[in-house]
This record gives C-alpha cells, sequence and structure tokens, in this order.
C-alpha cells in the first residue's frame, strides 16, 4: 500500500518539476535547426528546434519578437538563449527565448536569399514599376543617422556640387532593434509630407549583421509603396541589401547617391556656356546670310533701277486706262442701240400711232368697245381720234 501522503496530483507533481527545472536551467544558450516556425496572430512567435536526435520547444514573447532583425525560416541554424521553462498544461518543458541568433553569416545570407526570392515574385523589383530620379531637385529629404558618416558624405558632395539643393534630415536607428521600424516609418512620413522631390536611405558600411535592417521586409515595402522616388544607399560599393532591389535607383556608396541625387553645377555651367556659345555661333551665321542677301538685293537691277519699275507701272496703269475706256464707249453704244430697239417696238405698239392712220376707239362708259354686238341702237359713245374725242350716238 502507499501512503496517502505521498501520493500526488498531475498538478502537483508537474509544479515541483516545474520549480526544478526552471530553477536549474536558466540563461542558457542552445545550437539547433528550426522548424514548425509561426508567428502567431497575437506577435508570438513559436519554433521547434531539433537536432538529429531530439527536439525542444520554444516560444519567443511578442515583445522580444518584434525586435528580431532578421526573418526565421524552417531549416535555418540558430543558436536560442533563454530560460528551460514548463507549460503546466500540458506538462512540456519548452526554452522560453530572449535572443535569436543566426548561426553565423551563412544563416544570415540563407535568410536574405529567402526573402529576396519572395519579394521578387510579388514584383517588388520589376523595372517598370521604377519611378524617374528627378534631374534638378530642390529638395531632397535623408532617411539615416544623424551620427554617422553617411549624412556627413551626403552633405559635403551635395554642397560642392549643388549647394542650392535643400537638404531635409529625418534621424533614424540605422542597425540595432526597432532601426527597421524607423527606417520604415521615416519613409512614409516623408511621403506624408509631401515636399520633397527625391530621397536617400542608407547608411555607411559594416557587417551583415549591422546592415540588416535594410533587408527587412517592413523597409522593402516602404520603399515599394513611396510615391517620392527612392535611391537606396546602403554600405559599401560590394554590399547589396533588399532595399537596393526594391528602390528606384541603387547608389553603392552614400557619397555617390548624393552625386546621383543632384547635378553638378560646374557641367550645368559648361552647358550654358556651350549653349550660349552656339547661340552666338547661329546669330553670326544668320547675321552674315542676311547681311549677303542685303548686298544681293543692293546690287540686282530691281533695286538699281527703281525709276524704270515706276514707269513700267505707269506705262502699265495707262493700258489698263484706255482699255477701261474702249470697254466704256462699247458698252454705252451697245446700251443706246438696245434702247432704240426698244423705243421703236414701243412706238410700233402704241395706239396713239395707230389712230393716225385713219382709226378711232369707241369708248361707252369709259369702256373700249371691241366688238359692235357690244353696243346697241341709241346708245352714247365717245369717238376716239389720234387729235381728240367726239361724242356721237348709235343709229
Amino acid at each position: 500500500m502507499l501512503h496517502s501522503d505521498a501520493i500526488l496530483t498531475v498538478s502537483e507533481l508537474t509544479r515541483r518539476i516545474k520549480t526544478t527545472i526552471e530553477r536549474g536551467f536558466k540563461d542558457v544558450s542552445v545550437e539547433g535547426e528550426l522548424s514548425n516556425c509561426k508567428l502567431h496572430s497575437s506577435g508570438h512567435f513559436y519554433f521547434t528546434l531539433k537536432d538529429q536526435q531530439s527536439q525542444l520547444q520554444g516560444v519567443m514573447w511578442r515583445n522580444r519578437a518584434a525586435s528580431l532583425f532578421f526573418i526565421p525560416q524552417d531549416g535555418m541554424k540558430v543558436v536560442v538563449r533563454g530560460n528551460i521553462t514548463v507549460y503546466e498544461v500540458r506538462g512540456m518543458y519548452q526554452i522560453d527565448a530572449t535572443q535569436l541568433q543566426p548561426l553565423g553569416v551563412g544563416e544570415l545570407q540563407r535568410a536574405f536569399e529567402l526573402l529576396k526570392q519572395k519579394l521578387a515574385g510579388l514584383g517588388y523589383f520589376d523595372a517598370d514599376r521604377k519611378k524617374t530620379i528627378p534631374r534638378y531637385p530642390e529638395r531632397v529629404g535623408i532617411v539615416t543617422s544623424p551620427t554617422g558618416a553617411a549624412l556627413h558624405d551626403i552633405y559635403t558632395v551635395v554642397n560642392r556640387r549643388f549647394p542650392s539643393v535643400e537638404l531635409i534630415l529625418l534621424p533614424v536607428k540605422v542597425q540595432g532593434v526597432g532601426a527597421a521600424s524607423e527606417i520604415a516609418q521615416a519613409i512614409r512620413d516623408f511621403n506624408v509630407y509631401g515636399k520633397i522631390d527625391l530621397m536617400i536611405v542608407g547608411r555607411g558600411g559594416g557587417s551583415l549583421e549591422d546592415l540588416w535592417a535594410f533587408n527587412e521586409e517592413i523597409v522593402a515595402r516602404a520603399i515599394y509603396d513611396s510615391r517620392v522616388p527612392v535611391i537606396s544607399a546602403v554600405g559599401h560599393e560590394i554590399d547589396f541589401s533588399i532595399s537596393d532591389f526594391v528602390a528606384d535607383l541603387r547608389a553603392p556608396t552614400p557619397s555617390v547617391a548624393a552625386e546621383l541625387a543632384v547635378p553638378d553645377r560646374r557641367e550645368l555651367f559648361e552647358i550654358v556656356r556651350t549653349f550660349q556659345y552656339t547661340l552666338e555661333e547661329v546669330a553670326v551665321d544668320l547675321i552674315a546670310q542676311h547681311r549677303q542677301s542685303i548686298h544681293a538685293l543692293m546690287r540686282s537691277y530691281s533695286f538699281n533701277k527703281p525709276s524704270d519699275i515706276i514707269r513700267q507701272h505707269a506705262q502699265h496703269r495707262d493700258e489698263l486706262a484706255r482699255r477701261l475706256d474702249r470697254v466704256s464707249i462699247d458698252s454705252m453704244k451697245t446700251a443706246r442701240q438696245v434702247l432704240a430697239g426698244l423705243v421703236n417696238r414701243l412706238s410700233s405698239v402704241n395706239p396713239r400711232t395707230v389712230l393716225k392712220r385713219g382709226y378711232a376707239m369707241v369708248h361707252k362708259d369709259g369702256r373700249t368697245m371691241s366688238a359692235a354686238k357690244e353696243l346697241c341702237k341709241g346708245d352714247d359713245v365717245v369717238l376716239t381720234f389720234h387729235d381728240g374725242e367726239l361724242p356721237a350716238q348709235v343709229q
């Protein structure tokens, strides 16, 4: 028989094991391969850490998971630092991760390639969506550390090349916890501000870990969504970041970014001088051509014999006047002949002319009688002759 005092409940035993384990395994570092990676909607990150023989469940709470400078992926070898705890509900021990780092540069590079492949598939790197860098910007926004060498290099180059350009800095952290979020927010803030023509986002050189903030998806998305053209200038010439692929233009260094962002005033002065020289040459040639035209005109017969031209025009005018007179006389003669013919025709049909040949017209009550049957015996009529009228009565 077991003594009743030795019998424990499952919860009591689990609690004793939890106390023993958690006291004995504080702040341990474990190396292994990630699997079953899952970022919960709550923001907590769950994973399994395994090697060839065993596996260990792990959790990283939201406040720590948000500060990761890379995206953990299945198959990635990492070193997890944290405390061993017991999840009493399942009686399962796990590691409560406080830090999670890739095991060497190779794993970071793998994470880089995985994110690069993902964003390329989403069209983040497509050339047809990249915006044109303005040739003559008035204001340039800068997203970088206020104390880094990148800002000094950009300022020096711009001040030398085109000092009239206004530089506006939004200071951010460029490495460490929260750097990616600050960079992404600064890019969004510049878009809300809207009074810049161009943006330079970057920092000076460093290790892959130092530059990792510019390999975060949150920064890539902010650059992709930006309405303002973005030049990425991260690290040295041999360094490539996700920001470089997403940006509208990649500069190998911050100094080169400044050179790409603003024109060189000396080159502009040279262009202006070339234009001035060309305009002067064109003007001189045009003047010479017109001078030759004027000299040729002055040597021409027309220019030297103006009186002859005037006499020719006067003679032509007189000829036209004579032709006009002839046409007028002929027209009047024709009109008189037509008029005479009309007069003769009118005279031939005039009743008075007929009466002169011995005829008379008979009128009754003011009407002309054209037939004898229209009259009766005893009617009073008027006989009209060519030289007068006489009353008469029909018998």
